[in-house]
């Protein structure tokens, strides 16, 4: 009798531990998080694609950078990877853009992002020297635009700086940092 009850005590622990580790177990107030966190950990969600990535604004950092944040609206988790493209635009029209050379800084890896999660980029350019007037150490003329495109996600974002002002750099090309994940 005792060997039966062992025997059905261990069949009972075995299935509740199955149940448990396939998240199958989860109980009271944070059980939608605790599945949401247990089908995350199944399988890495799918790529993030443009329709469910938004961002806002351009948060200027210094006089020469700025950082750039997406937010993951859903529906579903979603994994990016990687360094954004940008171009500088007019006001309306971020087709007619003049794309930027990113230089890459750092290495990419992947960020999974949950529904509402952050990933931001930091994007530095080369500065324009003098006051009004404005120049380049390097003699090329200096560009001025409203808005940046930011490229992610296989589409884009046209976004001002959040201080108002314009984008205004030298030469063709922007510094930026691949994708990370960013605080809320």
């Amino acid at each position: 009798m005792k060997r039966t009850t062992r025997i059905g005590v261990t069949a009972l622990s075995s299935m509740l531990l199955a149940g448990a580790m396939t998240g199958g177990l989860t109980v009271g107030a944070g059980s939608a998080a605790a599945a949401e966190a247990a089908a995350f950990r199944k399988a890495p969600p799918a790529p993030c694609t443009h329709s469910q990535l938004v961002a806002n604004s351009a948060h200027r950092i210094g006089s020469v950078q700025v950082k750039v944040t997406v937010v993951n609206e859903g529906p579903e988790p979603c994994m990016l990877k990687g360094f954004p493209t940008v171009a500088l635009a007019g006001l309306g029209s971020p087709q007619k853009n003049k794309p930027l050379g990113v230089m890459a800084q750092g290495t990419a890896t992947p960020v999974q992002l949950a529904v509402g999660g952050r990933a931001s980029t930091q994007l530095t350019f080369t500065p324009v020297l003098g006051e009004a007037g404005g120049y380049c150490a390097s003699g090329v003329e200096p560009s001025v635009a409203p808005t940046i495109v930011v490229g992610v996600a296989g589409g884009w974002q046209q976004l001002a700086p959040d201080d108002g002002g314009d984008f205004a750099l030298c030469g063709n090309t922007v510094r930026a940092t691949a994708f990370g994940a960013a605080g809320s």
